[in-house]
C-alpha cells in the first residue's frame, strides 16, 4: 500500500485542477472564490511581508499546546479508566454523546474565569481534542490480547510498566487515530474560539477579511490551516502504516 500516499496527493491535486479550471472559466465568481493559483500566489506574499506572522504564530503555538494537553491527559486518562471497569461504564454514555455538546458555548463562561488571553481557546481546543483521543486509545486498549497481559503479570511489571511496554505498544494504530482527531479539533478549537471574541489569531484575521470582503487575506489564511491539518496528518499516517507493517497488517 506504499502508493497510497501518492493517491491521496494526487486527489487533493485533482480536485485543486478541477477548481482552477472552472475559476478561470468564470463558472465560480473570482469574486466570490478566487482561483487556487491566485491564493498560494496571496498567501505568499502575506507570509513574505511579515504582516500576519505574529497572528499565524499565536494560532498555531495555541494549537500545539492544546493538542499537547489533549493526547498526554488522553492517553493516561485512558489508561486509568480502562483499567476501572466500573468507571468505564459509568463515562461510556458520555463519550458515546460528548460531541453533541456545543462546546464552543463555554467560551464566554472561560472568558470570565480566565480573561481574554490563550488559557480559555487552548482549554475550549483541549476539549474537543481529549475525548478523542481517549475514546480511541480505549479502542485499542479494548483489543490487547489476554496473554499479553498475562505475560505482563508473570514477568510481574507494575501498571506503569505494562501500560508502557505491553498495552500501549499494541493499542498504538488506535492511539495514532486519536492523535490525528487530536490535531483537527486543536486548530478547530483554536480558530473557533478566535472567531468568537478575540483580538488576535488567524481565527480573527479570517472574520475581519470576512467582514471586510478581503479575499486576499481570508482565503490563504484558511489555505494555511487546511495545509498545516493536512500535512501533520499525513506524516502521522506515515508513521501508522510503519506500525502496520511491521505487525503485518499491511
Amino acid at each position: 500500500m506504499k502508493w497510497i500516499p501518492f493517491l491521496r496527493v494526487a486527489v487533493i491535486l485533482l480536485l485543486l485542477g478541477i477548481l482552477e479550471t472552472l475559476c478561470q472559466l468564470g463558472v465560480i465568481d473570482n469574486f466570490t472564490m478566487p482561483p487556487p493559483t491566485r491564493i498560494a500566489q496571496d498567501l505568499v506574499n502575506i507570509l513574505l511581508s511579515g504582516k500576519l506572522n505574529a497572528a499565524i504564530a499565536k494560532t498555531l503555538s495555541n494549537a500545539a499546546i492544546a493538542f499537547a494537553l489533549a493526547v498526554s491527559v488522553g492517553i493516561v486518562a485512558a489508561v486509568l479508566i480502562h483499567a476501572t471497569p466500573s468507571l468505564r461504564e459509568a463515562l461510556d454514555p458520555l463519550f458515546a454523546t460528548y460531541y453533541a455538546i456545543p462546546v464552543l458555548a463555554f467560551y464566554p463562561l472561560l472568558i470570565i474565569i480566565f480573561g481574554l488571553g490563550s488559557i480559555p481557546k487552548i482549554l475550549i481546543a483541549f476539549m474537543l481534542g481529549v475525548v478523542a483521543v481517549i475514546v480511541n486509545t480505549l479502542n485499542g486498549l479494548d483489543r490487547v490480547p489476554r496473554v499479553l497481559r498475562k505475560s505482563a503479570r508473570i514477568a510481574r511489571l507494575s501498571a506503569v510498566q505494562t501500560a508502557l511496554k505491553i498495552t500501549l505498544p499494541y493499542a498504538a494504530p488506535f492511539v495514532v487515530t486519536g492523535v490525528k482527531f487530536a490535531i483537527a479539533y486543536a486548530l478547530i478549537g483554536i480558530i473557533g474560539s478566535e472567531f468568537i471574541m478575540s483580538t488576535d489569531g488567524m481565527g480573527f484575521e479570517i472574520a475581519f477579511a470576512y467582514n471586510n470582503f478581503d479575499n486576499a487575506t481570508m482565503y490563504p489564511l484558511i489555505a494555511l490551516v487546511v495545509m498545516v491539518s493536512i500535512s501533520a496528518n499525513m506524516a502521522l499516517g506515515v508513521w501508522e502504516r510503519r506500525i502496520l507493517t511491521r505487525r503485518g497488517l499491511q
